[in-house]
């Protein structure tokens, strides 16, 4: 094979990884869960609201702080705010007795809520319909 002079090996362009690689572009970010994009929960998972800061009052009306109680053994209703795809029991609106130990407390655009597993609801109380009673009258021409 016969060598290129020197005059040739100048003209011959020469092929550096600096100049063959495209400049990338910056990945875009993705959407955080703090209000700026659709949240979806995975499997059997409910977000609840829970009513309340977790303090009771005694029945001669003093105020027992929720850091004083030992471990909960009492059960609390929370209304569900989103539900996961496999939940079958729930639907989001209605309330559902749970045990606030057995869930993780998560905040979602600044509010404090609980995470839950459908197995850890106890019982569910679906939102009722307004009934005719409780409706408010309107007019009649």
């Amino acid at each position: 094979m016969p060598r290129a002079t020197g005059e040739q090996a100048s003209k011959t362009p020469a092929k550096s990884k600096a100049t063959s690689a495209k400049p990338r572009k910056p990945r875009a970010k993705k959407a955080s869960t703090n209000g700026q994009g659709p949240l979806r929960l995975t499997g059997d998972r409910l977000v609840v609201r829970t009513p309340g800061s977790g303090e009771r009052k005694s029945a001669g009306g003093l105020l027992i702080p929720a850091t004083a109680m030992p471990a909960p053994k009492r059960l609390a209703w929370g209304d569900v705010t989103l539900v996961g795809p496999e939940v079958r029991v729930a639907k989001t609106g209605d309330r559902v007795l749970f045990l606030p130990s057995a869930g993780l407390e998560v905040e979602l655009e600044g509010e404090d809520l609980v995470l839950l597993r459908e197995r850890d609801v106890q019982a569910v109380s679906e939102a009722a319909a307004p009934s005719a009673k409780d409706r408010v009258p309107g007019q009649y021409l």
